[in-house]
This record gives C-alpha cells, sequence and structure tokens, in this order.
C-alpha cells in the first residue's frame, strides 16, 4: 500500500452545520461547479485543474491528502484511494452500456451484499439521485454512482461517523470535478476502466515492494 450525457440531477441534502473539516473541499478544488464529473469530451474549454492523471479517471487532489494504491499481486492496480482529514474517498470508473443507466442496478446488489455483510443500510436522494448510506462496524459508508457516456463512476467515503457529513461533501467535489476518459475499446459492461499510475509513483511503489522482497 502506498501512503448519455450526464443525467439530470435531484437536490442535494442539506448541508447545513457539516464539520469545518469540510471547508477543505472548497480550498481543494474551488467552488462546486455542479457540472461533473465530465467526460473528457465534455470538458469545458479553458479549464486549467490540476487534476491527479490515473489513466481513465482524472481526479483533483483535495489539499492535505495521501494516495492510498492497492495492487493486485499479478500487478495490476485495483484501486486508487485518497486519504483526507475526514475520512477515505474511492473513486472508480467502470465499462457501462450505451443507451441504459448502470447505478440502479449496481445500488441494488451493493445494498444486498452490504445488509449480508451486516451493515445498517439505507438510501438518500444526493446531488446526482439515489445514493446508499450504511452503518457498518468498521466506518460510516457513502456510495455516489453517477452513469455517464458508456461509463459509470462509482464514488465511495468511508470514516468515522463523526465526519460523514464532512467526508460526504468532500466526495461531492471530488466528483463534481473528475474527468473521466473512457477511451473507444469496446469493453464488457461492468468492466473496470484500467487505473493507470504516474512514472514517479509507480517508480515509488516498485522501489517499496523491492525492499520488502530483500527484507
Amino acid at each position: 500500500m502506498f501512503g448519455l450525457g450526464r443525467r439530470g440531477r435531484g437536490s442535494r441534502q442539506d448541508e447545513a452545520g457539516a464539520s469545518e473539516n469540510a471547508d477543505m473541499a472548497d480550498a481543494a478544488t474551488g467552488d462546486e461547479s455542479g457540472l461533473g464529473p465530465y467526460d473528457l469530451s465534455e470538458l469545458p474549454e479553458g479549464d486549467d485543474m490540476e487534476r491527479l492523471d490515473l489513466g481513465s479517471v482524472r481526479l483533483p487532489i483535495p489539499e492535505g491528502s495521501q494516495l492510498q494504491v492497492e495492487v493486485d499481486p499479478a500487478g495490476p492496480v485495483r484501486a486508487v484511494h485518497l486519504v483526507t482529514q475526514v475520512g477515505r474517498l474511492t473513486i472508480s470508473a467502470f465499462a457501462a452500456p450505451r443507451s441504459a443507466e448502470l447505478w440502479p442496478e449496481v445500488r441494488d446488489e451493493l445494498a444486498e451484499q452490504l445488509r449480508r455483510d451486516g451493515a445498517k443500510v439505507g438510501q438518500q436522494d444526493g446531488e446526482w439521485g439515489p445514493e446508499l448510506v450504511a452503518d457498518s462496524p468498521r466506518a460510516a459508508l457513502r456510495f455516489v454512482g453517477i452513469d455517464g457516456p458508456r461509463w459509470m463512476v462509482r464514488g465511495v467515503a468511508a470514516g468515522p461517523g463523526e465526519s460523514a457529513e464532512a467526508c460526504s461533501k468532500l466526495l461531492y467535489t471530488v466528483l463534481d470535478n473528475t474527468v473521466v476518459v473512457r477511451g473507444d475499446d469496446p469493453l464488457p459492461v461492468r468492466t473496470p476502466l484500467p487505473i493507470e499510475l504516474p512514472e514517479s509513483i509507480a517508480r515509488h511503489i516498485q522501489q517499496s515492494q523491492n525492499g520488502e522482497q530483500q527484507a
């Protein structure tokens, strides 16, 4: 570990009284645009926001956060997490149908799996429509799904219950400013879009793995 067009939206739930930690969202990415995530082809002209390029997704990095990379033993990167002061954020992109939404189906399956794992699961209307919230013994969780042109983005906020609201707000801001690079290759529905690490990060991970093997 290393330390079809956008859909119409519902109203975001009331965020009054959020923790001061939530202010880091605005400091990290500026005012929330309410327009993202963007397909690369839809990125507004003149957009010069600094983002971490992970191949299939480009993410704004909240100030003070750390990158945590989950690597499959066989080599591919499974996931990249943003560890922040208020919790951990995970943004993943998947291949989706051209003319149908994938998130409603995935949302129902996630809810069933979470309940089997003993979590208390509910649904709330959020910025992009229905979201899942879950309380588990390990963390308070929020799952947000957005269907785009031939892709679906899933965002997950995980952290202590006392910072759940701030963590959710930060997740919304990161999603608002995420860019998806789907590519033209035909892929089976639900296939995770490949993550490509910047060379400096990949080199750091390789050095860490080599050190562990030598030890």
